[in-house]
């Protein structure tokens, strides 16, 4: 029988890391992140020798790597079609329609992107507590209720966010809309999924572990957690300028709402980039 988990961490009620005991006497070191996006779990020996990395089998391994590169590409595209439209809005010379356009494909990518990123958790390996030090590949699903596991909960919520999105960017297609119809069936969607945005990169802080405060120039992870977060930052500014005053039918500020889209889905399409050197 294999010995119990030597140390568990985290933040709240979710563990992030987790340390335990192997039969030889060495120690296994899963971290979420690192396990549910490469494939690896550290392993020190009981002598003084280096650590070594135990990689998840092949059929783990292929899938992240699908999984991770179409959710990057996926939010790549989105980003670069969001960007476009708050292009359009501030310097082209196209109508509202035109613009929704845009910002629907672009909102069609993001959910795809989201979706595959709770895909890429549902089927990431699995670490195996107070037995050997190695990682198992579970049964292919699409769909799992997990809301323990922060890395879970922090990719259903941006899945979660991008389909309120959606509602937002349907309802922009709508017609002859008063200033209250406006501010409930488009901006309000808007600023949800800008918080649930906001959320999920909150809960990707705490996935990275108890290092999450100390800058790590090396740690691709942590950038593109930062990366993203700063762009959740950013459409929120925006959705926020975009709410259309009752006494004059305005924006508070159509230039910051349209800035503030644009630099956000820059965000995401560079986190998008950078998650495709993230892999196995």
């Amino acid at each position: 029988m294999g010995q119990p988990e030597q140390r568990a961490e985290g933040a709240g009620p979710f563990t992030t890391r987790l340390t335990w005991h192997l039969p030889d006497g060495g120690t296994a070191v899963w971290e979420s992140r690192i396990a549910r996006r490469r494939g690896l779990l550290c392993v020190r020996p009981v002598s003084a020798g280096p650590a070594r990395h135990v990689r998840a089998d092949a059929v783990s391994r292929t899938r992240l790597r699908r999984l991770n590169a179409v959710a990057a590409l996926a939010f790549v595209i989105g980003g670069a079609f969001f960007a476009a439209g708050a292009a359009v809005a501030q310097f082209g010379s196209g109508d509202a329609t035109e613009c929704a356009s845009i910002y629907f494909v672009g909102g069609v990518f993001f959910t795809l992107g989201g979706y595959v990123s709770l895909l890429q958790v549902i089927n990431a390996p699995r670490h195996v507590a107070g037995g050997a030090g190695r990682l198992v590949t579970p049964g292919w699903r699409w769909w799992s209720y997990e809301p323990t596991r922060v890395d879970w909960l922090s990719t259903f919520v941006l899945f979660s966010g991008t389909l309120v999105f959606a509602v937002d960017l349907f309802d922009s297609f709508l017609q002859g809309l008063s200033v209250q119809q406006v501010n409930r069936l488009i901006w309000t969607p808007d600023v949800i999924g800008c918080a649930l945005f906001l959320i999920s990169g909150h809960l990707a802080f705490i996935e990275i572990g108890p290092d999450r405060f100390r800058l790590r120039t090396h740690d691709l992870g942590q950038w593109i957690v930062v990366v993203n977060q700063l762009g959740s930052v950013l459409f929120m500014v925006s959705a926020l300028a975009a709410y259309t005053r009752p006494a004059t039918g305005s924006l508070v500020n159509a230039d910051i709402a349209d800035w503030g889209t644009l630099t956000g889905a820059l965000c995401f399409s560079l986190a998008g980039v950078l998650q495709l050197g993230e892999h196995s």
